[in-house]
């Protein structure tokens, strides 16, 4: 299945069903009197995040949603039925924009929320509604209200614990595949990850996280280089991130400077984001090479470097266990 976390799309609620004009008229029943019925209300529009969805792909397809029209009213005081409402099922984490991409309407970020977005139109009154003691036979009745109607943008943030972050050929996909089921595409060459990635880290059987790997920055990815940096949206809501250095690449202070710079630059609250530093490839390094690297790195960030390899499976337990003390620490902070 294709992964798409944008989608525009148009909803419109329905209009509400117009009242009616009628008398009673039987036999024998010489001062009937007015018994037109209101119009039903029209169908509302209604979001509701769905915890089996991990993607928007649906929309690409289907861009417009209408809600059916109220029913009209009729004779006998017959109230019009109420048209039924469409339920757009997302994703757990999408939200809801404006037509300007900017104005945040709603976010779905946990399971099952329902929001009616657009409420449909009220059913207009029948001449019954107007009968008094002064007027005994009005001939008035009203349409139905109309409904609402806009364009929506729909940008899916996943849902994760603890987010992957590096420069391309960082390792990022190889790390994912060593500690959990996820099995990304993994190959020597940039840009092997082109849309997120998730997987479930099991750092022992009573703990649990969901860890997301998405595809790798650039100097000036902020500025559309190559993938850009849409992807950090990913990551905005994690608890923690890890960044992974190329170990093996040579400059890892300029290459850890350069991730730096792009958090900032995107914003969203990233660069103040808890990180775990870690310098990946230690399988493809010497010893000497690995400690001078590692040492610099930690003079230049001034926090300490983790030492792990992807491959072989060294230093990953350790890392894993940093990420999960952050998580616990805000699922116990939110709890509070």
């Amino acid at each position: 299945m294709k992964f798409l976390d944008q989608a525009k799309i148009y909803v419109r609620s329905g209009d509400g069903g117009n009242g009616v004009a009628a008398f009673r008229r039987e036999r024998y029943v010489e001062f009937g009197g007015p018994d037109g019925g209101d119009g039903g209300r029209g169908g509302d529009i209604v979001f509701v995040a769905e915890p089996n969805l991990n993607t928007l792909i649906d929309f690409r397809y289907t861009q417009h949603f209408r809600a059916a029209k109220g029913g009209n009213g009729s004779g006998s005081d017959r109230t019009g039925a109420g048209a039924s409402p469409v339920v757009i099922t997302v994703p757990v984490g999408t939200q809801l924009f404006d037509e300007d991409r900017e104005t945040l309407l709603v976010d779905l970020d946990t399971p099952g929320k329902r929001v009616v977005l657009l409420r449909g139109g009220d059913g207009g009154f029948g001449n019954a509604h107007f009968k008094s003691s002064t007027n005994r036979a009005p001939r008035r009745f009203d349409k139905g209200w109309p409904g609402e109607e806009r364009w929506l943008w729909l940008r899916l943030k996943l849902i994760a614990d603890a987010g992957l972050v590096g420069l391309p050929n960082a390792g990022k996909s190889t790390f994912l595949a060593a500690c959990s089921a996820a099995r990304p595409k993994i190959a020597d060459y940039p840009f092997t990850t082109l849309v997120p990635q998730l997987g479930v880290v099991r750092p022992s059987p009573t703990e649990e996280f969901v860890l997301a790997d998405i595809p790798g920055l650039i100097e000036g990815a902020h500025a559309g280089a190559g993938l850009g940096d849409r992807f950090l949206g990913h990551v905005e809501r994690c608890a923690v991130l890890l960044h992974l250095i190329d170990g093996a690449a040579g400059d890892v202070v300029q290459a850890w400077r350069t991730l730096r710079g792009e958090l900032a630059a995107y914003g969203a609250g990233l660069a103040e984001k808890p990180e775990v530093l870690a310098l990946n490839k230690a399988d493809a390094m010497s010893p000497r090479e690995a400690s001078a690297r590692r040492a610099a790195l930690a003079r230049a960030s001034g926090r300490p470097v983790l030492l792990l390899s992807g491959v072989s499976g060294a230093g990953v337990p350790a890392a894993l266990r940093l990420l999960m003390q952050q998580i616990q620490h805000q699922r116990t902070t939110r709890a509070a």
